[in-house]
């Protein structure tokens, strides 16, 4: 609106006269202001708590959510599991995670009858490999424990039921896991126990801190740290499980 001025000497016109001023727009209603798209909302999906090692990486979260820590009493998944604790040796676990459908392509699926059965064409092959580590006595001892896990099967039901009986006493086993206490952990008396008797019946790369990795891995310990929210599932999936014989 205009600032008021001095009054003027003419006669102001009749106010029925005057034009009138143009109606201001009417401000729109609120239901006809479009709304702005609504934000995901992320409060009502709890953070999962995982143990320290797995960071922000998705290889190692769903490793660690689905695998690390459960039960396993599958001979081809196990053998599978030594093969690659023994190429881990040395490298870090998340090379290896990897790389593991590219090792399960170069060993038949870890098929442990075939993979007894390669050669030295083989070896030359899985060399030549650059999806898997390519070291040669890693890859010799994956052949050569496939030999010594069919050996083992002539006196043995399982290369399950040979390792379950590995598994520690509940009682000997800490009551609280912390990320300091676990980073102390690298073997146990079982680990040292099972590496000692596959060495004696042949088997290479099979070291205690090896062994207890797999023991890890295989849910013959459970080591998921104290707040993991797979703790608590790997738990009961160990007292679901039935041990083999």
């Amino acid at each position: 609106m205009p600032s008021p001025s001095k009054p003027s000497t003419k006669t102001a016109p009749k106010a029925l006269d005057a034009p009138k001023a143009p109606k201001a727009p009417k401000a729109p209603k609120a239901l006809d202001v479009p709304k702005a798209p609504d934000a995901p909302d992320t409060r009502s999906v709890a953070a999962v708590a995982r143990c320290h090692w797995c960071g922000e990486i998705p290889e190692y979260q769903h490793y660690h959510d689905h695998e690390w820590g459960f039960p396993v009493d599958d001979d081809r998944r196990l053998f599978e599991k030594i093969c690659l604790e023994g190429f881990q040796s040395g490298l870090s676990w998340i090379t290896i995670l990897r790389k593991r459908e590219a090792f399960r392509r170069a060993f038949v699926n870890f098929d442990a009858r075939k993979v007894a059965r390669f050669d030295e064409r083989d070896i030359e092959r899985l060399l030549a490999d650059a999806g898997i580590v390519r070291h040669r006595g890693k890859i010799e001892a994956a052949i050569n424990n496939a030999q010594r896990l069919l050996e083992l099967l002539e006196t043995e039901n399982s290369l399950a039921a040979f390792l379950w009986r590995f598994e520690p006493d509940p009682k000997t086993r800490p009551t609280k896991l912390t990320r300091e206490l676990l980073s102390t952990m690298a073997t146990s008396p079982e680990s040292i126990a099972m590496s000692k008797e596959l060495k004696k019946r042949g088997w290479k790369f099979v070291g205690p801190t090896t062994m207890y990795a797999l023991m890890q891995a295989m849910g013959l310990v459970n080591d998921h740290q104290d707040g993991c929210d797979a703790r608590t599932r790997a738990l009961a999936a160990r007292k679901a499980f039935k041990v083999p014989t």
